[in-house]
C-alpha cells in the first residue's frame, strides 16, 4: 500500500506523522467486516507499518484464519518481507489454524489453550528490551474463528480479550482484532464482539456501499476514532499491491 494511496487511512488512524514513538500504543483498535467487503486489507496494512523500517516495533501475530505463507505473500507485495522480520524477532507468528478443528472436546480452553496462549504471548513480550515494550502491536485474525477454535465459548473468547486487554495497561502495547459482522444475526451478536465495540479506542467498519457494487469502489470505510474523537468516512478500492481510498465522487 502506497503512501499517497493511504493517506486518508493513515489520517483516520493517527498514523500520517508520527512514526516513533507507535502512535497506537496502549490502544484498542477493532476492525469489523462483512463477507461482501472484507477489511483484510486494513489489518495488512496496520502489520505493514507496525514493522516500519524507520521503527523499533515489535508485532505478535495470533493468526486463526490463515497460515505464515499466506501473509507473508500479500506483505511481500506491499514490500514487507515478514520471514526476515521473523528472523530479526519483530514479528511473532502464532499459528493457532490446529485448533479450529480439535481433537475430541479440548479446543481452547481456560485449563489448556487458552492460558497457554496468554502465557506465551506475555512471556515474548517480557522477554523484549523494555524500551521495546511500548510499541509492541498484538494482533488478531481473526476472532469469529476464534471463537469456533473455542467451540462455540464466547466466554472463552472474552476471557482471552480481557486479558489481552492487561497487556495494554502493562505494557503499554496495543491490541488490535479483526471480526466478521454479518456472521451473526442482530440478535444473537456474542458477548465479546459487543465488548471489543465497547473496549476499541478506534473502530473501523468496512462495508458495502448503500448503493450496491461498483466497478471503481469495492466499500467503505468507517473509522470512529474516540482519541481525536472523529469519525472519518471514505471509500476504498483493493488492487494487486495496493488499496486506493478517496472520498464519495473522487476515485
Amino acid at each position: 500500500m502506497n503512501q499517497r494511496s493511504s493517506n486518508l487511512l493513515d489520517e483516520a488512524l493517527g498514523l500520517d506523522q508520527v512514526i516513533e514513538p507507535w502512535p497506537l500504543r496502549g490502544r484498542v483498535v477493532a476492525i469489523e467486516d462483512q463477507v461482501e467487503t472484507s477489511g483484510s486489507f486494513v489489518l495488512h496494512h496496520l502489520l505493514k507499518r507496525s514493522l516500519s523500517p524507520n521503527s523499533s516495533n515489535v508485532t505478535i501475530f495470533i493468526a486463526f484464519s490463515q497460515p505464515f505463507s499466506h501473509y507473508d505473500r500479500i506483505l511481500r507485495k506491499l514490500g514487507c518481507n515478514l520471514v526476515s522480520q521473523r528472523d530479526n524477532s519483530r514479528f511473532f507468528f502464532f499459528d493457532m489454524l490446529k485448533l479450529q478443528c480439535p481433537d475430541g472436546d479440548e479446543g481452547i480452553t481456560p485449563e489448556g489453550g487458552l492460558i497457554a496462549l496468554y502465557g506465551k504471548i506475555h512471556k515474548t513480550i517480557s522477554a523484549l528490551p523494555e524500551i521495546s515494550w511500548k510499541n509492541v502491536s498484538i494482533i488478531i485474525d481473526d476472532l469469529s474463528l476464534m471463537e469456533v477454535a473455542a467451540n462455540g465459548s464466547s466466554d472463552y473468547v472474552l476471557d482471552f480479550l480481557h486479558y489481552c486487554r492487561t497487556l495494554t495497561s502493562e505494557f503499554d502495547c496495543s491490541l488490535i482484532t479483526l471480526n466478521h459482522e454479518d456472521i451473526y444475526s442482530s440478535e444473537d451478536r456474542p458477548t465479546f464482539f459487543i465488548q471489543m465495540e465497547y473496549l476499541a479506542d478506534i473502530l473501523i467498519k468496512a462495508e458495502p456501499l448503500a448503493t450496491g457494487l461498483a466497478t471503481d469502489v469495492h466499500g467503505q470505510l468507517t473509522v470512529s476514532n474516540k482519541g481525536r474523537n472523529k469519525v472519518s468516512n471514505f471509500h476504498f478500492k483493493v488492487k494487486e499491491n495496493v488499496v486506493e481510498c478517496f472520498y464519495p465522487g473522487r476515485s
